[in-house]
């Protein structure tokens, strides 16, 4: 039997490497060798777990332990004898739901932070793209969360005319930014409490941006975006779109204190519970607008990254070895302590 490292939830806060076989793919697989995996908010929910609770068989409250890693570029190794479309050499991203066994890295059977990651009934536009070697493995990796954050953008349907804050300067509210500005938004700011992840906004296309922690928002959009007002004629920020990427109930808050008549509220980042001034929605007709995942946009993205890879790099934070795996994850759970992290793998020998 031939075997691989492959990472995988230990105890709660911990991570485990183990060795397991080595996937064969069959005749529609192909068998991609990892070259790069990011880690992103829902690794670091599962490892604080130390598993997923979302088994259907387990008693309630019970967490199950899974492989890890949906974020992986890499490049094909082994293409099964019905695949057409691919062959060894290729360089690709992966759609982690694209798989029948599974969503890759969040409960399917196989995990991308692996030396290896099987890809069953393989096809370019479903399963994969392919990308040049004009860009590194650790910018492809990223096409996962910027598929996440271009659905927030389209959920948004952002129009050039449109002033928009993006509340959360994390990979996703970052990557949302640029692709706000890649779609022609003329003014786009960006609200954070850390001053790096700030600098980060402005050097990614960012007009302006808000320390949320020493400013007063709704002052600083007015500021940003003109005097508008809600319903009943009080004055409110001339801001447009709202984007929450940051999951947490202070943007909420900030946003219905801010929002003007016919204001949109898009929430892309994670809540787990917020109180909501419904009346506050009302007075200002605030739609809220729900984004998941990627319902069409993981390989829609692919050509613009390549385009623009250099700009999307600077997402980037920490750029960790395989063999320090552990520490990339301690990276990752530790509040301030990164911003992205991408897992990279060794050149093959």
């Amino acid at each position: 039997m031939t075997t691989m490292k492959s990472v995988r939830t230990g105890a709660a806060g911990k991570v485990d490497v183990v060795d397991v076989e080595r996937p064969v793919p069959g005749p529609k697989d192909v068998l991609v060798r990892m070259r790069a995996c990011g880690i992103c908010g829902t690794d670091t929910y599962f490892v604080h777990l130390g598993g997923t609770p979302y088994s259907p068989d387990g008693p309630a409250g019970s967490v199950v332990p899974l492989p890890l890693g949906h974020e992986p570029a890499g490049e094909i190794v082994e293409a099964g004898a019905g695949v057409t479309d691919l062959k060894a050499g290729d360089r690709v991203v992966v759609n982690p739901q694209g798989v029948p066994s599974g969503i890759i890295g969040c409960g399917g059977e196989h995990g991308a932070m692996s030396e290896y990651l099987l890809l069953e009934d393989a096809e370019i536009g479903r399963t994969v793209a392919v990308f040049p070697d004009s860009v590194p493995f650790d910018v492809a990796a990223l096409n996962e969360p910027m598929a996440v954050a271009r659905h927030c953008v389209n959920r948004s349907e952002a129009k050039p005319a449109d002033k928009v804050v993006v509340f959360g300067a994390g990979p996703i509210g970052l990557g949302a930014t640029i692709w706000l500005k890649l779609r022609g938004v003329e003014h786009v700011v960006v609200a954070d409490v850390i001053p790096s992840r700030l600098e980060t906004a402005l050097a990614v296309g960012a007009d302006a941006v808000v320390n949320s922690a020493e400013e007063d928002v709704t002052a600083r959009l007015t500021e940003l975006h003109g005097q508008a007002a809600d319903s009943l004629g009080r004055p409110r920020a001339g801001t447009d779109i709202y984007i929450d990427a940051a999951g947490v109930a202070a943007v909420f808050h900030a946003t219905v204190n801010a929002a003007k008549w016919g204001a949109k509220l898009v929430m892309v980042g994670v809540q787990k519970k917020a109180d909501i001034d419904l009346g506050g929605m009302l007075r200002s007709e605030l739609t809220l607008i729900a984004s998941q995942g990627y319902p069409t946009e993981i390989f829609e993205v692919t050509p613009e990254i390549v385009e623009h890879h250099e700009r999307f790099a600077r997402l980037i934070s920490h750029r960790v070895p395989f063999a320090e795996v552990e520490r990339a994850f301690a990276l990752a759970v530790t509040p301030g302590a990164s911003e992205k992290v991408v897992v990279t793998f060794d050149d093959p020998e």
